[in-house]
């Protein structure tokens, strides 16, 4: 009795908090579903109708809504790669006991806690300038033209900028999970022989085939809405070269004066951030049975 009278109280301590995420959760998407389906301007709010389809018609018919697609998938992948191999590396590297260990993991980790706009700033200024910018001295010093990287390779910059700031995140992840692997196996493969990238392959990699796949997916979601550093540093350009789905819709919103294209486009956002969600929970599953 006095168990199932404790269940119910909690219950009722729980549910403030559960309706207030459900509101704030529901209430949003709610409204963006509504404005998808009108005809809502800025510039013009009263001239508003219900429009249908024609919102996700015009923004699926939007010459630059494929490549935005495809500029947001290849930078994903391309963030993924980066990170999780140099994360791998720093972290298998720091594993060893040195003087210093600590401060190094530290500065490391440092860069993560940087905010995305600070981050774009300090690559556009001080790394990535073509005229004073540190990247540029460099090329100097050894007789080499300096690049614009923002202007001829816009979409690269970005995957740069975005990878020096959440590598940490994966080698911070890499690094616990090392923590947990038994040394008594690693010291009985180096006496039967087995050399680095034997016990690499064969102990590292599998023991940390779990946090490999919650970086991808914690990683996945987050990348797929990355606004900031496109919005600091080349504006979506050249052209739309490096324009993924969530500046196109902060640029049809705000550029365009149209919020109910923007909201559509921001429906089709959530289904295809749920649609990789999905796959790469699929995968993860695999992964966590095996």
């Amino acid at each position: 009795m006095g168990s199932s009278m404790n269940q119910t109280l909690s219950r009722w301590l729980q549910a403030p908090s559960i309706v207030l995420l459900f509101i704030w959760m529901i209430v949003p998407a709610g409204m963006t579903v509504y404005f998808s389906f009108i005809n809502y301007r800025l510039l013009s709010p009263e001239q508003g109708g219900f429009a249908g389809w024609s919102n996700y018609e015009f923004f699926y018919t939007d010459r630059d809504f494929w490549p935005a697609i495809f500029n947001t998938l290849l930078m994903v992948g391309l963030v993924l790669v980066i990170t999780i191999v140099l994360g791998l590396a720093l972290a298998v590297l720091l594993d060893r006991r040195f003087r210093g260990r600590n401060i190094a993991r530290l500065l490391l980790i440092s860069p993560f806690f940087i905010m995305p706009t600070v981050n774009a700033l300090i690559w556009k200024t001080m790394m990535m300038n073509p005229i004073y910018g540190i990247l540029s001295v460099v090329w100097r010093f050894f007789g080499a033209e300096p690049i614009d990287w923002l202007s001829q390779f816009p979409l690269l910059s970005i995957v740069i900028i975005i990878s020096w700031q959440w590598t940490p995140f994966a080698f911070l992840i890499f690094m616990t999970a090392l923590q947990s692997q038994d040394h008594e196996q690693k010291e009985a493969a180096t006496l039967d022989g087995a050399g680095f990238w034997a016990q690499l392959w064969h102990l590292t990699l599998p023991h940390l085939a779990r946090p490999i796949a919650v970086v991808v997916l914690i990683q996945s979601i987050f990348h797929l809405s990355i606004f900031a550093e496109i919005f600091v540093t080349t504006g979506g350009g050249p052209g739309n070269q490096s324009t993924n789905l969530a500046f196109l819709i902060y640029r049809q919103a705000f550029f365009g004066f149209d919020v109910g294209v923007a909201a559509a486009g921001g429906i089709i956002a959530i289904i295809l951030a749920n649609i990789v969600a999905y796959l790469l929970i699929r995968v993860i599953g695999k992964n966590l049975t095996v």
